[in-house]
């Protein structure tokens, strides 16, 4: 397969208040390059969020701005591409607002959760925590909720889940942002 995974934290509740991302590129089932940036939100950071990813305001004061990260990726983000997430309504929907800020359009493409995926494949597992799924499959988490780290594992996921139950298992669960 060949498919982008992508992991935002943000600074607070709001979801256009982005501050770190990253992007694993996958082809043929195999990471062939990473994305990671921190990102000043431009907005204050809460204390819960803080404690999730170790991310503070001193970290990406002078980071771009999600304007500014958006030229470096775009391209990566073409209608067809197949992009996935752990938990994907978060994640496009932290896209979606952090673009719509900018008065960026946002792109069109596909989205593969593999929260879905693992409840499906997964059945037995006590949750379908990102943490859960990749001690599972035994998929590398290095740091939970690093952006990187979060990418690298939601990708090993989905190699894992397709190299056992094949593309067309894979594919009912492709939808289109």
């Amino acid at each position: 397969m060949n498919f982008i995974a992508m992991d935002f934290e943000t600074a607070n509740r709001y979801p256009e208040s982005a501050c770190s991302l990253a992007l694993v590129m996958v082809r043929n089932n195999k990471i062939v390059d990473r994305f990671y940036t921190v990102i000043n939100p431009q907005m204050p950071f809460d204390s819960r969020n803080i404690k999730i990813h170790d991310i503070t305001a001193d970290d990406v004061k002078d980071a771009p701005t999600m304007a500014e990260v958006w030229p470096k990726i775009k391209d990566l983000y073409q209608p067809g591409m197949l992009v996935i997430a752990h938990n994907a309504r978060f994640d496009t929907n932290v896209m979606r607002k952090s673009l719509a800020r900018y008065n960026i359009e946002e792109p069109h493409y596909l989205v593969i959760d593999t929260l879905a995926t693992s409840k499906r494949f997964e059945p037995d597992l006590p949750n379908h925590k990102l943490d859960t799924v990749s001690e599972a499959l035994d998929v590398q988490l290095w740091h939970h909720h690093n952006a990187l780290s979060d990418s690298e594992a939601c990708a090993g996921i989905l190699i894992r889940q397709n190299q056992e139950f094949g593309d067309e298992a894979i594919k009912k669960f492709v939808y289109q942002i």
